[in-house]
């Protein structure tokens, strides 16, 4: 058991939280909620050793390992991505190698009765009994597993991690963690860069094979499969609720709601007492009732109401400007770079008001498919945009596109048009820019904060086909409800690209499967194609078999 006691932190001054005390058992998968900013990767950096809290501590067992897996980091760029998975035996290993070598001293010396030699004899000793302690492991199988597991290929084994992208090196070292098989699992925005099979994957592995698992993530779905206890920080304090993400919303509803009765009825019970105390204040014979009064409201602990994300504003986008009947015209589409065929032979029609999901692995086409829709690329066969069709596209470094010397309220105030410019500032503080944010510059907010103004830009846009590549990877919750209960009003039509698939839920009703250098269409919604693809799944097994 890991336990976490009288945590506080503070800076400058002002206290992120204070007194949090909870224990951390086997088998506990649990879910770290709250709002941006309320400490949740801080209290992960405390509980992996990475950050000092100004109180408190955490105990653990001296044999327990920790492992974190951070949003942002860097492999090795001189090693394969094999040798940099294999860098979790890296300890095992390096006491195998040292007994290949007291060994090969041990076979070529005579001196049989000397000290030295029986000191080898001991450091051989010593050394496997602390290897064979971990258990007799096929490393090379082991590796092999969680790499094929999280998505990789054979063929990509012997790559250096320098080809391969940020959200693939974070799948390496999401690896190397798995393979250290940790007695405590610390996972922040762990699906930001993987596909939906991936994901799958992942969930089986911490449901099945993992111990204990703290994960902060903003994949509903996610969440809801692999946890079966939320902890939720909120002005400074935790609430413990042992039981999965859907029931604790509800659980926090209902306190809520206590909370909120509770602050009218002491409300009301301090006017009333207010109205007595002005009453009579200076009426002799009520002095010693009126003073008895002020010292009980002096003392008076006020009941806080918990923080709530409202995102009681609705936003729309503009009504769609009437497109061709056929927004979206393929004939013997294909995509190559060099020898690398991306996809080839694609023929497909995409109506007006269609609702479709690119979906499949990572670097199987879709974001290249979107980048040929967009124009940014060329492509074989033929490609047409219908008719007076409007597009609206969200990539996934639109962040980065944006102007970085004018404001946050200047963005959007740019693309504002009638009656929505009165609105800015209330649309701001649905997506978590309140107060002097309004006035900050682009270039100084931070990557997530940017993916939150580039989505609102483009909530003003009057378009008639929206493509989003990825909207979701750094949005929270809040946001993401806002942006999906939007797209469900939207009356054009939609193209998404995205490996979430709470977000997909309700939004599509057409799938288009990228794999294998082919694009297959299914129809339906993304749950009757996850069904189709795990029944497709378990038949190919049964047929290997």
């Amino acid at each position: 058991m890991i336990s976490i006691d009288g945590l506080a932190v503070e800076f400058g001054g002002a206290t992120l939280f204070k007194d949090i005390c909870f224990a951390i058992n086997d088998k506990d998968r649990i879910a770290l909620m709250g709002k941006n900013g309320a400490g949740k990767s801080t209290l992960l950096k405390i509980i992996a050793g990475l950050k000092i809290p100004t109180r408190g501590k955490v105990t653990s067992p001296t044999d327990a390992v920790i492992a974190y897996l951070p949003q942002h980091l860097l492999t090795v760029d001189s090693r394969t991505v094999f040798e940099e998975a294999a860098q979790a035996f890296e300890k095992a290993l390096s006491i195998e190698k040292d007994i290949e070598e007291l060994n090969a001293q041990l076979s070529s010396r005579t001196d049989y009765e000397s000290t030295e030699y029986y000191e080898l004899i001991e450091r051989v000793s010593t050394l496997s009994e602390s290897y064979y302690s971990v258990g007799e492991i096929n490393y090379d199988a082991e590796i092999e597993k969680i790499l094929l597991g999280l998505g990789f290929l054979r063929k990509d084994f012997n790559r250096p991690t320098s080809e391969f992208s940020g959200g693939w090196r974070m799948r390496i070292e999401l690896a190397k963690i798995l393979l250290q098989k940790p007695d405590l699992l610390l996972l922040d925005e762990p699906t930001n860069h993987m596909d939906i099979e991936s994901i799958q994957w992942f969930e089986d592995f911490l449901i099945n094979s993992s111990k204990a698992v703290i994960v902060i993530s903003h994949d509903r779905a996610f969440v809801d499969n692999i946890t079966t206890r939320t902890i939720e920080i909120t002005m400074g304090r935790i609430y413990d609720y042992k039981v999965t993400y859907s029931s604790y919303l509800q659980l926090r509803k209902e306190r809520r709601e206590q909370q909120q009765k509770q602050f009218n009825e002491q409300q009301k019970f301090i006017a009333d007492n207010q109205e007595f105390i002005d009453r009579f204040r200076g009426t002799y014979s009520k002095t010693n009732q009126v003073q008895s009064r002020v010292k009980m409201l002096e003392k008076l602990a006020i009941i806080e109401i918990d923080e709530e994300d409202t995102s009681a504003l609705r936003l729309k986008f503009p009504p769609s400007p009437r497109s061709g009947t056929y927004p979206v015209i393929m004939e013997e589409v294909g995509k190559s770079y060099d020898d690398n065929k991306v996809f080839s032979d694609v023929s497909l029609n995409i109506g007006r008001g269609d609702r479709v999901a690119f979906v499949g692995k990572n670097g199987e086409g879709k974001s290249t498919m979107v980048k040929c829709l967009m124009q940014e690329i060329s492509c074989d066969g033929q490609l047409d945009i219908g008719h007076n069709t409007l597009i609206g596209y969200f990539a996934q470094n639109e962040a980065s596109l944006l102007e970085e010397e004018i404001t946050v309220f200047e963005t959007i105030d740019d693309v504002a048009k009638g009656e929505i410019r009165t609105k800015i500032k209330d649309i701001l503080g649905a997506f978590m820019f309140g107060g002097d944010s309004w006035n900050k510059k682009v270039k100084v907010l931070s990557g997530g904060e940017r993916s939150r103004l580039a989505m609102i830009k483009l909530l003003l846009e009057p378009v008639n086909l929206l493509i989003l590549d990825e909207p979701t990877n750094h949005l929270d919750l809040r946001t993401k409800d806002i942006l999906k209960s939007a797209l469900q009003d939207y009356d054009g039509t939609l193209i998404l690209v995205s490996h979430d698939r709470d977000f997909l839920d309700g939004l599509v009703s057409k799938v288009f499967e990228f794999g294998n250098g082919q694009v297959k269409e299914h129809m339906g919604d993304i749950h009757s194609f996850i069904a189709k693809k795990k029944l497709d799944n378990l038949r190919e097994i049964e047929r290997k078999n």
